[in-house]
Order: structure tokens, then sequence, then C-alpha cells
């Protein structure tokens, strides 16, 4: 009997077949404006050449509108990058340092693995040099208007006393890059975690 329900259950039966549904296009909804699909050309050509083409694929490229002092970000768990569109106001040169600039960090990270990194060091330098721009700044020297944010959120490494201030808040278990370099081989170290301190009320920091 449990078999004859299911057969009834699942069956062909005598009931006319279901409309198959229309298959909707979802390359329609997410098409990104001549410019961009440009520059991910640009982005592309440029990471083949330096190697990796699988990060060439995933690649993307968008306009930031909400941006101000910065030219450019990149967000490498994303392989994400974003563009300030006043970089318009200096010129298609500009633009493409600052693409270079900002896909060398993807690219810096996507040759390291799992292995952390300096947001500006060697590896950082290496793929600035394979990507064409070799004597790359670290920051850009352009007139973007910026925002004075305070730090009021300050932090000391145990171990080497290093201090630093944040705008926000750090990650939960953040800990020194340098002393992570120096004695864990740039892997995480619990020992080098950041800990919470009050401000200086001089202004020593």
């Amino acid at each position: 009997m449990q078999f004859d329900f299911l057969t009834r259950l699942f069956g062909k039966g005598d009931r006319p077949a279901s409309r198959a549904a229309k298959p909707v296009n979802f390359a329609l909804n997410v098409s990104a404006p001549p410019e961009e699909e440009s520059l991910l050309a640009r982005a592309r050509l440029l990471l083949n050449s330096a190697g990796a083409p699988v990060l060439a694929l995933r690649v993307r490229i968008e306009w930031n509108h909400r941006m101000r002092s910065t030219a450019g970000v990149a967000f490498p768990t994303r392989t994400l990058v974003r563009l300030n569109p006043r970089l318009h106001e200096f010129g298609e040169d500009e633009i493409d340092r600052t693409l270079r600039h900002e896909l060398a960090h993807l690219l810096a990270h996507e040759r390291a693995g799992r292995r952390r990194i300096a947001p500006h060091g060697p590896e950082w330098r290496l793929a600035c040099h394979d990507l064409g721009v070799p004597d790359e700044k670290r920051t850009h020297d352009l007139p973007l208007s910026r925002r004075v944010i305070a730090r009021r959120h300050h932090y000391r490494c145990p171990s080497c006393g290093i201090q630093i201030a944040r705008v926000k808040p750090l990650k939960r278990g953040s800990a020194c890059l340098q002393c992570c370099r120096a004695h864990s081989r740039g892997r995480y170290n619990a020992r080098f975690r950041f800990e919470r301190i009050e401000p200086d009320p001089a202004g020593g920091r």
C-alpha cells in the first residue's frame, strides 16, 4: 500500500504536465556600467600578465561615490576594488595607477594564501612591481578633501610595547603583526594580542 501511495503521489497520473518555469536572466540585473566593464577588462589583463589567472576571473571593480579622501580601497577576501570617482579630475593616468595600486593588494594576498602579511609590506611591493608600478607609494598625494576623525581606541602590544590608535575598535583577538612575524613565522599567536589601554591625557600618543 505504501508503494501504491508513493506511485500516485509522484507518478504522472492523469493530471496535465505543469508548465516549465521560464529561466531568469540574472546577468541583466548585475551587469556593470560600460566604464566599470572597461576597468574590469583592464584589471583582468593586468592580473593575467602577473601570473594570476584565477584571481583575474574573480576580481570585481566598482566606483564608490561615498569616498572622500581615499583614492581607492581593496578587499582581498571579496576580491573587490573600489575607486573614488573624483579620480576623473586627475586624468586616466591617475585612474590607472590607483587601479594597479589596489590590484597589488589583491595579488599580494592571493600569493600569501593564509599567511598574514603587512598591508604595504614586501609582498605588496613585489606585486606593485609585477603590475607595472615598481615605485608606488603607500599613500596618494592627491588634493582630495580629508575628514579628521578622532582615534579614541588605543591599544598596546604586551610583547614589544608598540601602541596604536584606532577610529574603530579592533576585532576581537587582533594581534601585533610585527611580533607574529618575528616569533611565530607570521602566524597568529595569542601572546601578542593587543591590549586595550587608556589614551594619554597629555596627548602623548
